[in-house]
């Protein structure tokens, strides 16, 4: 008879099997091959690239942050009402998947931003757009009943505050380039648009917006190649040069520097306090002698500006007060004492 696996060889084989069936093999770059396990590795979708890098798309959120609250408060002012702006998201889509996911009907503003080349895009919900025309006309601004198309007379209400908010926009990026926005036509329909191709990378920014009891999303759109230039620039700008970089020292770390020399410095002394009852300090008055205990004298704070750093003994030099310094602390740690 052919030798008897035991339970716990059986379940070594069968955790080895696991773990090759896990597994796979993974040719780097550098022409070697490892193994590394299947859930660590994603898919890449040759269809919709990312173009943009992880510090790239956290600079544009952290920048695109700043504007959301700027246009909030511009918008609070203009309008009369609170209009509470907040960003929902970030990100790459292609064309046709972002046209796929709007509401229909929708009000799409078609916009350029001049000198950049390409058409852009701003998806603003017929529910939000018809309370903005309601603040607008003077109502109270409260949520609209129903989702229908904008007539020509609403719309040209609400260009007014597009134009508002892609000027907004288009100041934050002031400091990089001077832009300029222009409106040129609307869509209610997501699925008749035709600005670019429709594999085309759009970075779209998600903005929830809120006026009284109306909560709705608006979208903006840029294809990749409008708002490339700019990323660029973003970049380049937030990069140190060496005019930035500090000079290095030209002395071994921790050595003085001479240009210190003659700074004002405040020092001073002090010792822990007494503990007295709070009807003996009421009776205090003037001419009345409170006592010190001994040790009052033998542990002296010692200050620079506002940081302890020396522990000392009170005493006398030529007639003046004067502490003895025996002991140097780093912050409230003390260190050894001098010799």
């Amino acid at each position: 008879m052919g030798d008897v696996l035991s339970q716990s060889e059986v379940e070594r084989l069968l955790q080895q099997v696991q773990e090759e069936e896990s597994n796979t093999v993974v040719l780097q770059s550098n022409g070697r091959r490892s193994n590394q396990n299947r859930d660590s590795i994603s898919a890449y979708d040759f269809r919709t690239p990312v173009f943009l890098s992880p510090i790239e798309l956290r600079k544009l959120r952290i920048h695109h942050e700043e504007f959301i609250q700027a246009l909030s408060a511009r918008l609070s002012i203009y309008l009369r009402v609170e209009f509470v702006l907040q960003m929902s998201q970030l990100h790459t889509i292609s064309f046709r998947q972002w046209c796929e996911s709007l509401n229909s009907p929708t009000h799409i503003s078609l916009f350029r931003v001049e000198p950049l080349r390409g058409i852009c895009l701003l998806d603003v919900p017929p529910r939000l757009g018809l309370t903005i025309v309601d603040r607008l006309l003077g109502g109270p601004g409260h949520s609209v009943t129903g989702n229908r198309e904008l007539s020509e007379l609403e719309v040209t209400l609400l260009d007014q505050v597009v134009l508002l908010l892609l000027t907004e926009w288009c100041t934050h990026w002031a400091r990089y380039q001077d832009l300029r926005p222009m409106l040129f036509g609307h869509e209610s329909n997501g699925l008749f648009l035709q600005t670019v191709d429709p594999d085309a990378i759009m970075l779209v920014l998600a903005i929830e917006a809120r006026v009284n009891d109306c909560t709705e999303t608006m979208q903006i759109a840029f294809p990749y190649w409008t708002i490339e230039p700019i990323v660029h620039m973003l970049s380049s700008r937030l990069k140190p040069g060496p005019e930035d970089l500090p000079d290095a020292p030209s002395e071994r770390s921790g050595s003085w520097n001479s240009h210190y020399d003659d700074t004002p410095m405040m020092v001073s002394a002090e010792s822990n306090g007494l503990k007295l009852r709070a009807k003996d300090v009421v009776g205090l008055r003037v001419g009345d002698v409170v006592p010190l205990p001994p040790e009052f004298a033998e542990r002296v704070q010692v200050k620079l500006a506002s940081e302890k750093r020396y522990y000392g003994r009170l005493g006398t030099v030529d007639g003046r007060w004067a502490v003895e310094i025996d002991e140097i602390t780093l912050g409230n740690n003390p260190q050894a004492p001098l010799p």
